[in-house]
């Protein structure tokens, strides 16, 4: 019996672990296009090198926010880490922070 396809593993992972639906197609979603931005290259050859580069893509030439790199960025982890059990480097990734906020505050009118 031959194993199963990637995006197929990654549903399964996805599913014991009870994640919403939506999670999943986000999850499968950031999955296949890191997958096709390094040309369809097992996922198993690749690492940090490759995420940072996958990453940096979506910030610089897709213009993404930080909150759709970091949705990225815990997709891509998960699938190193539940789905090909592969540990080594992902504590070295560095995440993105969002701008800060500063609160405005108007005065009450009287």
């Amino acid at each position: 019996m031959s194993k199963p396809q990637l995006p197929d593993q990654v549903h399964g992972a996805i599913r014991i672990k009870h994640y919403s639906m939506r999670t999943e197609e986000a999850y499968v979603h950031w999955i296949k296009r890191f997958v096709f931005f390094h040309e369809k290259r097992p996922s198993l050859h690749m690492g940090e090198h490759e995420v940072s580069k996958f990453l940096s893509h979506l910030v610089v030439e897709r213009k993404v926010s930080a909150s759709i790199q970091n949705q990225t960025l815990i997709a891509l982890l998960f699938l190193y880490q539940e789905v090909l059990k592969k540990m080594g480097w992902i504590n070295n990734v560095k995440r993105t922070k969002k701008p800060s906020h500063i609160s405005v505050f108007l005065p009450r009118r009287r």
